[in-house]
């Protein structure tokens, strides 16, 4: 009997129009990108998805560039930060939704390709004079 009460209350649920003031409310607050993907993407659960993606792709090029030392650390030991990363990202991806995230996390990404492309010109200068 309670389980039928259950399947009820979901139906329930489910049939309940939603109101598009609250849905526009809501898109209304989003950050950019984010507000994109739910606009665009067949379906929230998949907008959802892509946002947790983007995120934690992001976090792990940020990462790679700016905090690794890949040398210096094991594969163990890596397999267990990006663990950590990858879970630590299911709570960013709830930010995302309201805050510039992942958009916070394009601009730390460029600045640090940019970096490490410069920082890759001089020490390639440096062997070339040192070379002579």
């Amino acid at each position: 009997m309670k389980a039928m009460d259950l399947g009820l209350i979901n139906f329930i649920q489910a049939s309940a129009p939603t109101n598009s003031n609250e849905q526009q409310f809501v898109l209304g607050r989003m950050g950019g990108i984010a507000r994109f993907l739910y606009e665009n993407l067949p379906s929230y659960d998949i907008a959802g998805y892509v946002v947790f993606i983007l995120v934690f792709l992001l976090s792990a090029i940020v990462y790679k560039l700016g905090f690794a030392r890949s040398e210096k650390l094991g594969i163990a030991r890596n397999i267990i930060i990006y663990i950590f990363l990858f879970l630590g990202c299911i709570v960013l991806t709830f930010l995302a939704l309201f805050l510039p995230m992942i958009e916070g996390l394009i601009v730390a990404a460029l600045i640090l390709i940019i970096y490490k492309t410069r920082l890759w010109r001089e020490k390639r200068e440096e062997q070339k004079v040192g070379g002579l």
